[in-house]
């Protein structure tokens, strides 16, 4: 078979352009296999002349020293990186990688020598803590206290100093202070000056004795309450008595009828008597009886002895009422509570045992104390008089 080889002239190799850019084509012998190929001229041929040129130099010039300074330096390299410089320590064991021991600090006891007689867990003191909690979660019961007033010398510094305890008393709670025949403003004026939140009755109906006048304000203010449904702790609190505020505290815990011991100076005003119950824990077993007059009453305590849940008188079904009359009072504390409870075994005795005395009811008589020279009862309860 034959074959046709081209050959190349060195005119056509080292011919120049028109543009006077010259190239000419690598010769055999600059490669290494001794095979000569050539390549199209181009702008990217740039990059390939200077490899070539590169592989030219090495070739020429020695590449054999080259490798032998690479392999120089290489070995250099590796003894350094393979010696050892310094102390290592080489004995490795399984307690370089244990984990430490946590031990607590030392404390310094002093231990007396001395029995140990019990142990507390402090269940105690979590009952007593979620019991306290409850109790400020649990909203209070609301008080519904009656106070019969009239106008007289006394007037105004009773109902001053009744209305300073009852603001020290927790809410809720609403004062119903009833007049007789109209509200006077000057007992609204002590009402609103008291900052305890109130209601200002009216009596309508007339009598000629005190006590039938003070029986008529509080079935105003009863029939206020059957009316308007109210909802909390009965509690009728004369004007001249003297009250504690564990009383108040109390009362928010009966649930029907509370009832307590009142103490009273006697007629004599030499000696102190008791009205009320005998307790045993928070059972009434017993009454107090001092007056000869009262020994054939059923119950025996005060007006101001006693509260009672404010839903009798507007929801008897729920309490079993077998009557549905409205209560009232008739004309004696006894008459009232038998409209309202059975007997002692639907009262409760407050404080436990009914062993503290809550309550003073003086029986001081100043109907007859006039108010001074130059006060106008329609106008004025309180006067500044000019010191001579």
């Amino acid at each position: 078979m034959a074959s046709i080889r081209r050959t190349l002239s060195p005119a056509h190799r080292d011919r120049s352009y028109q543009n006077g850019a010259g190239f000419s084509y690598p010769s055999n012998k600059f490669l290494p296999n001794g095979s000569g190929k050539h390549f199209p001229s181009s702008s990217s041929s740039s990059h390939l002349r200077l490899l070539f040129t590169a592989v030219n130099l090495v070739y020429r010039k020695g590449w054999r020293r080259s490798f032998c300074r690479c392999l120089l330096f290489f070995v250099i390299g590796f003894v350094f990186g393979v010696a050892p410089f310094g102390y290592t320590d080489t004995d490795v064991r399984d307690k370089d990688f244990a984990f430490p021991d946590l031990k607590p600090p030392p404390v310094n006891l002093q231990l007396d020598d001395r029995d140990v007689s019990s142990i507390s867990l402090g269940v105690n003191t979590r009952l007593a803590e979620q019991k306290e909690v409850a109790e400020l979660t649990e909203p209070l019961k609301q008080l519904i206290v009656i106070t019969p007033t009239r106008n007289r010398g006394f007037q105004s510094y009773y109902l001053n100093r009744l209305g300073h305890v009852l603001r020290l008393v927790k809410p809720p709670l609403v004062w119903m202070v009833v007049e007789e025949k109209a509200a006077s403003l000057e007992t609204a004026d002590i009402l609103r000056k008291t900052g305890v939140m109130y209601r200002h009755l009216v009596s309508t109906l007339n009598s000629s004795s005190v006590k039938e006048r003070t029986v008529h304000q509080r079935n105003a203010a009863l029939e206020h309450i059957e009316r308007h449904k109210l909802d909390g702790i009965v509690f009728f609190a004369d004007e001249d008595n003297f009250y504690t505020l564990e009383l108040f505290g109390s009362l928010r815990t009966i649930s029907r009828f509370g009832t307590w011991p009142v103490a009273m100076l006697a007629q004599s005003k030499n000696k102190a008597i008791l009205e009320g119950p005998v307790c045993n824990s928070s059972q009434v077993i017993g009454w107090h009886r001092n007056e000869k007059i009262k020994r054939l009453r059923r119950f025996h305590a005060d007006m101001s002895g006693f509260a009672f849940n404010s839903t009798i008188l507007w929801d008897p079904k729920r309490w079993g009422r077998p009557f549905s009359n409205p209560v009232r009072q008739l004309d004696t504390e006894t008459t009232f509570i038998e409209q309202v409870v059975e007997d002692e075994s639907q009262m409760e005795g407050i404080p436990h045992g009914c062993s503290r005395i809550m309550n003073w009811h003086l029986h001081l008589n100043m109907d007859n104390i006039v108010y001074p020279k130059g006060w106008l009862l329609e106008k004025n309860l309180e006067v500044t008089l000019p010191v001579k």
